[in-house]
């Protein structure tokens, strides 16, 4: 085909296929920054909170005054059925879309492409490793404050 039309033909092609490989350049240019000024942001915004949390520690201490007296208020029972509540909403194996959907929008904030293998993985392992950790501290941390609600934790568990 392209011996049989002379050259003045073909300079129209040539120029429409470096006009569509300029403007794909472009496009891939313009993702990468989007992804690296998506995670310059995320790391600004931890650096911001962390300074935060480090020289607002005033505020801090004060706010946790404030949450230490109010969980020491409630009765066990309440405390225990509040423990069950948000483990089983947030941790709770029988929510996976909501995880994904969760992994998936960080996974995205970060700047990276959607991948399902990726995100499968982290469903099933992330909660789990949640779950992990927060049993530990059930165990270690409330059997010394508080013996009473570890046992009305594993009646209203089981």
């Amino acid at each position: 085909m392209l011996k049989e039309y002379p050259e003045a033909h073909l300079q129209k092609p040539r120029i429409k296929i470096y006009k569509e490989t300029i403007q794909l350049i472009k496009m891939h240019n313009e993702d990468r920054t989007h992804t690296i000024l998506h995670f310059s942001t995320n790391i600004i915004c931890f650096v911001i909170l962390s300074g935060y949390s480090i020289i607002g520690n005033e505020e801090l201490v004060i706010l946790n005054s404030w949450v230490q007296e109010f969980l020491y208020n409630l009765s066990d029972t309440i405390k225990a059925f509040s423990i069950l509540l948000l483990t089983d909403l947030c941790i709770g194996f029988h929510s996976p879309h909501g995880w994904e959907l969760m992994i998936g929008s960080v996974y995205k904030d970060f700047g990276f492409a959607h991948n399902d293998q990726i995100i499968s993985g982290l469903v099933s392992t992330f909660p789990v490793i949640l779950d992990t950790i927060f049993k530990y501290w059930i165990f270690r941390y409330l059997n010394r404050v508080s013996p009473s609600l570890v046992v009305i934790y594993h009646s209203m568990k089981d």
